[in-house]
């Protein structure tokens, strides 16, 4: 285990912003778990580890269900951030079973593969409408004039939330997620609080309207949604329908314009997959691989574990790196390299165990569609000038991607 003030991992450099790859493979050779006092977690770098960490009932996205903050050594959450927690944390991606099981299953009810499936039109047709109008101004801002509009709409689409209703969920989800940052501060966390209480005020309206009359969307499937007599409360609706929101765009966002942005850099990548669209699938997989949009995901120890000699105490809080165990040599061959034909692609970009992303396959869909449409309708589509990174480590995105067609 090396020493924090050894470890090249420095979340709030720049430099290391811009390409932390170096420093995971720096830490995958220091060893399996080391301790980083700025943000007192064990961070965990190596795949092996990392995907099994993700499935160890030792660990838990909460401890609320086994001890108190005072019982785990840890200092309650300021009364002023009471909103952002009350929506967090009766989210499903925040809770430990016997509470996430039963959620999980109720949203399962509604977020069918069915549900998705019949998105595909709408998301495709979405998706052809804005590489096409992006190919007719001859460029734009990819983030904004495609990566952003598709996701948000098509989990819009999906909610039941009116068009005219959507302009503030992006700028919502934005603030809210600034609290996934490490150390956020207390402006960061104003803004947060702010987001939480408006996003959920308008969404115990729009419940409240689907009650009375049920349409063919996501929040009355959750409304409608039970199992032997059980049912979701409000606030775990207005939780999930938040979570999904956030976790449906989110990522996607970061991974359409993240992964345009390493096929400008790999010319020859982007050439191949111009030739030949069949590799769209493949070429998803490991976009989401060479640049992860989740770089980290956290988990709480509820009981002692040792992790290659290293005793890690209850109450203490595992960082788990999926950027670096995305890039373990053990795993994958060349992981430096961008392959869009690689046969064998585990990454853990979508988690694994209980907390597997729900929406990993509409992800897909978006990913796929929005590809497929920028190769038909922008053939020609590249690199305007070079982006600037967003200041995040955690959700890790860029400010925008100027491209030019023609």
């Amino acid at each position: 285990m090396a020493a924090a003030c050894d470890l090249a991992f420095d979340p709030w450099d720049p430099a290391f912003l811009a390409d932390p790859y170096p420093a995971y493979a720096e830490l995958r050779a220091q060893g399996r778990v080391h301790y980083y006092a700025p943000t007192n977690q064990w961070l965990v770098p190596h795949h092996a580890d990392v995907s099994a960490l993700l499935r160890d009932r030792r660990l838990g996205r909460t401890y609320q269900h086994r001890f108190t903050h005072e019982e785990f050594g840890r200092t309650p959450p300021p009364p002023e951030q009471e909103p952002f927690h009350t929506l967090n944390d009766h989210g499903m991606l925040d809770l430990e079973p016997p509470d996430h099981t039963r959620i999980r299953r109720l949203v399962s009810k509604a977020f069918t593969p069915r549900t998705v499936e019949r998105l595909k039109p709408y998301v495709r047709g979405l998706a052809d409408e804005l590489a096409s109008a992006l190919a007719r101004a001859g460029g734009g801002d990819l983030l904004k004039d495609v990566a952003e509009p598709l996701p948000v709409a098509v989990i819009a689409e999906m909610l039941g939330i009116p068009e005219s209703d959507r302009a503030p969920l992006r700028p919502w989800s934005a603030d809210i997620c600034g609290m996934y940052e490490l150390n956020p501060s207390e402006e960061t966390a104003a803004k947060a609080v702010r987001a939480s209480v408006e996003f959920s005020d308008y969404l115990r309206e729009l419940i409240a309207a689907r009650r009375k009359e049920p349409g063919d969307d996501l929040i009355s499937g959750l409304i409608a949604a039970h199992d032997e007599g059980d049912r979701l409360t409000e606030q775990e609706m207005i939780s999930t329908a938040v979570l999904l929101l956030n976790a449906g765009h989110e990522a996607t966002v970061n991974a359409t314009v993240g992964g345009w942005y390493a096929l400008f850099r790999n010319p020859a990548q982007l050439e191949l997959l111009r030739a030949d669209h069949s590799l769209i699938p493949s070429a998803v997989e490991e976009l989401m691989r060479y640049d992860t949009p989740l770089q980290l995901f956290e988990r709480w120890v509820l009981d002692e574990i040792e992790l290659a000699g290293t005793t890690i105490p209850r109450g203490a809080e595992v960082a788990l790196l999926f950027g670096s165990a995305n890039h373990d040599p053990t795993v994958f061959e060349n992981p430096s390299a961008l392959d869009l034909t690689r046969p064998d692609n585990p990454h853990i970009s979508f988690s694994a165990g209980i907390h597997y992303c729900i929406g990993a396959p509409l992800a897909r869909i978006e990913l796929a569609a929005s590809m497929g449409a920028l190769l038909e309708r922008a053939p020609t589509l590249r690199l305007a000038a070079e982006p600037a990174r967003k200041p995040n480590f955690v959700i890790r995105g860029l400010e925008g991607l100027a491209v030019e067609v023609g």
